[in-house]
């Protein structure tokens, strides 16, 4: 079953065939209720008159489809993806429950499907560095989502997905996921201490993310390049200083590039091939960043929206994936 993913600066309708998940990135609220599992980002858009962007993974056949647990779902062939929504109320479950839970679920209907593997995960969540119980959200969430991996009988180190985590202004617990019959080919970058060797000085459990993975649909080879921002080592970067944070976001990239390459299957990847999304703490950014990526990226697609990013002290993150035949 091959998939391509496709954007479109238009909204889908809801009814549009062949779609096995998708994202909606801008604040803008979908027209009409989705027949497929849709990830709305309610994110404001940092492209001058941007519309809308829909990211839509599609299917040569019509997908099934079913709700599990509170997981709207689609799986064609070997492929599912699944978006799930936890709303905080304030006599509710904190943080880090609602990420044990979401994660939990998550992973029950991976293995009833038989297809027990995470490839990518794309993780929301209002408020991150606001602090609960003595604990910065994020650090809750990472909690939370370690404890489902454990719970799970599954490793967070090693062979993990890639994934993002990011702050909005508000709403929902928002995980969206990619998940297949085999396990996906971690990549770690050298100039970077994997984030699951992080030390103890950012949180109790780190975070359960590989900096990127390859993973293998029939007859595809998909790259999936995590967020990653300005840090070498595990120490954060040029604080203060958003065009050198951006430069050094995509050196790192650059540096995952070239370490997934060497275990391509599909003769390799190269940045201008890939399609990105780029969150910036500061609207005001948004220029500056750009022009980077300009330089960088030439005019392959790249998104630009007004998010908070996992440490406070980052002022942006990119995150990229290709896909290619093999």
């Amino acid at each position: 079953m091959t998939m391509q993913c496709l954007s479109v600066l238009s909204p889908l309708a809801p009814d549009t065939p062949g779609v096995l998940g998708a994202s909606l990135l801008g604040p803008q609220p979908p027209a009409g209720v989705p027949a497929w599992p849709l990830q709305h980002l309610r994110a404001p858009l940092l492209d001058a008159g941007a519309a809308p962007v829909h990211e839509a993974w599609l299917v040569a056949t019509e997908p099934t489809a079913g709700t599990t647990e509170g997981i709207r779902w689609r799986r064609a062939g070997e492929l599912l993806f699944g978006v799930i929504e936890l709303a905080e109320t304030p006599d509710g479950p904190g943080l880090r429950a609602l990420s044990e839970q979401a994660y939990g679920r998550i992973f029950r209907l991976l293995d009833g499907q038989g297809l027990p593997h995470l490839w990518r995960v794309w993780n929301y969540m209002a408020d991150i560095h606001a602090q609960a119980h003595g604990l910065e959200r994020y650090r809750q969430f990472n909690l939370g989502r370690a404890d489902a991996f454990l719970q799970g009988a599954r490793s967070v180190v090693g062979r993990v997905p890639a994934a993002c985590a990011l702050g909005l202004a508000g709403g929902p617990l928002s995980i969206a996921f990619l998940a297949g019959p085999t396990p996906s080919v971690p990549i770690e970058n050298p100039r970077q201490v994997s984030a699951y060797h992080y030390p103890a000085q950012y949180g109790p459990r780190s975070p359960t993310f590989s900096r990127a993975a390859l993973v293998y649909p029939p007859g595809q080879e998909l790259l999936f390049i995590s967020g990653t921002a300005s840090i070498v080592g595990h120490q954060s970067v040029h604080l203060g200083d958003v065009l050198a944070q951006t430069r050094e976001s995509m050196d790192n990239v650059a540096s995952v590039l070239a370490q997934a390459n060497r275990r391509s299957r599909s003769g390799g990847h190269a940045l201008d091939g890939l399609s990105y999304r780029v969150y910036i703490r500061h609207a005001s950014d948004a220029p500056r960043v750009q022009a980077v990526m300009a330089e960088r990226v030439g005019a392959a697609p790249v998104v630009c929206l007004q998010a908070d990013i996992c440490r406070a002290e980052l002022l942006v993150e990119v995150e990229a994936q290709g896909l290619r035949p093999l």
